[in-house]
């Protein structure tokens, strides 16, 4: 039982865990079914699973689990934490997750001709990742209880994290638009060159360029991730004979 105003502390491995549970289920999103099967069968389809586990258990751990221990710094017995702060609590966890997932990336596709091959731009993509996911999540759980009359349960925690989904695509997708961009340019040119030149040819519509792909992959995952997290957590609180009343979730 928790004392009045007291918050419980979940394991900093939780969002890990999730992570990894939904990796394993969402994991074909980013295959080519077909030729798998075609070659290696039912078994292709875990193809590179053991490179994404490895991700998750280095940068997912580190972001949810910094995440929830800073966010508790900004909990107190009044107020929970603005949405402005769980912006610069996830931003803050995305950069130290980047930091922590580009060994894994090295170890899997680079080898280790260089110490932090791809780190900074790692680091920016995971500030915008899980400032887009982990504080829009919270800040739509906060609005459905508010405005929606929704009860703590699977359908607010699937309707905010379908959400999410959708906020971290559409914020992520001129990130990749851009690295794909730079990745098949034939020309060296700089950054500020190469936006110009798209924009002169798409306008504003390069932006979100393969946005529906992205988020038939991003969005179920990001799903996937929130519902196993809240199923961890639920456990947890009945090990622990903690009502659902008293947790602070």
């Amino acid at each position: 039982m928790l004392g009045s105003g007291q918050h419980l502390q979940y394991p900093f491995w939780f969002g890990g865990s999730a992570s990894c549970f939904a990796a394993c289920m969402t994991h074909p999103l980013d295959l080519d079914i077909r030729a798998c099967f075609r070659n290696n069968g039912f078994f292709g389809l875990c193809s590179g699973l053991s490179a994404s586990l490895l991700r998750q258990m280095t940068y997912s751990t580190t972001c949810f689990g910094i995440y929830e221990e800073l966010k508790q710094d900004f909990t107190t017995q009044a107020s929970s934490p603005s949405f402005p702060a769980l912006i610069a609590v996830a931003s803050a966890s995305g950069f130290l997750g980047g930091v922590a997932r580009n060994p894994a990336d090295v170890l899997n596709g680079r080898g280790l001709e260089e110490p932090l091959p791809g780190c900074w731009p790692n680091c920016m993509r995971a500030v915008l990742m899980t400032a887009s996911q982990l504080a829009s999540y919270d800040g739509f759980k906060r609005l459905l209880v508010q405005n929606a009359s929704m009860e703590d349960g699977l359908t607010m925690h699937f309707s905010a994290s379908f959400l999410a989904g959708f906020v971290a695509t559409t914020i992520c997708s001129p990130v990749d638009v851009i690295e794909s961009r730079i990745m098949s340019s034939q020309e060296s040119k700089g950054l500020a060159k190469l936006l110009a030149d798209v924009y002169r040819v798409e306008g504003v519509s390069w932006m979100f360029r393969g946005w529906v792909p992205s988020f038939i992959r991003l969005g179920p995952h990001t799903i996937a991730i929130f519902l196993f997290l809240e199923q961890h957590k639920k456990l947890y609180r009945k090990l622990k004979g903690i009502k659902e009343a008293d947790a602070v979730v």
